[in-house]
Formats: C-alpha cells, structure tokens, sequence
C-alpha cells in the first residue's frame, strides 16, 4: 500500500523539495518555464500554483499574470504556454503530461518536439 507524502518545512527554513508520483496526478515543484510555443494537451488538465515571483500565461485569446498565491487551472484542450519571472510554483500533471516533458528535455533537435507531443496526446501549435 501506497503512503501519503507529507512535506513540512524545517524548523531551519530549510523548504524541501515537493515531488510526489501518484496514479491520477503527479506534483512537482518547479523553476522555470516552458517552451514558449503555445501547446495544449487534448486529454490531460494542468494546473499551477505559484509560490514565489510570478507565472505570465498566454492562452489563444489573452494572457495572465500570476503572481505568488495564484493558482491557475487549465482544462484539457485550451492552449497555452508560460514564462517564469523569479518564480518558485507547483504544477501539478498527469502521469503523461509528466512524461512528456520528460522527454521533451532530454531531446536535443527541436525538429523532434511535435513528434514527441503527438506521442502523448498534446499538439504544438506553432
């Protein structure tokens, strides 16, 4: 049986790292953004919560500013990208969007990227 993952800061202000693996949703902290392109992922939802510094979004039809304390969702099928701005967050992803990232970054040819989101049900659309 699986057991729950609980991370407390230290009394040191040391903050550990979030990592969790599950079956429905994987959670991991996060520095840094994506891929600039706008991509959106036709069977798995994604979501971010901001912890430090501040998430600028951009969907098809407008962009966002997230600052620390937000928390963004988005559905299956809406397209999207981020820029990171000193941001610490969570992002939270099924198991596939976190493959496909994993794979995303350790591939050297861009040329190879729409391939690889295709691979996991997600699109680059531009």
């Amino acid at each position: 049986m699986s057991e729950p993952i609980i991370v407390i800061p230290s009394a040191s202000g040391v903050r550990p790292q979030v990592t969790a693996d599950g079956n429905s949703f994987v959670l991991r902290e996060w520095r840094g953004s994506c891929p600039s392109k706008l991509h959106g992922h036709h069977r798995d939802d994604e979501a971010w919560h901001v912890l430090e510094g501040s998430l600028h979004f951009r969907f098809g039809d407008r962009d966002l500013d997230a600052p620390a304390g937000s928390t963004v969702f988005v559905p299956a099928g809406v397209p999207h990208t981020y820029q990171a701005y000193n941001a610490r967050y969570l992002i939270i992803m099924s198991p596939r969007l976190a493959t496909l990232i994993a794979e995303l970054q350790s591939a050297r040819d861009p040329s190879t990227h729409g391939a690889i989101y295709r691979k996991y049900d997600s699109a680059l659309l531009e």
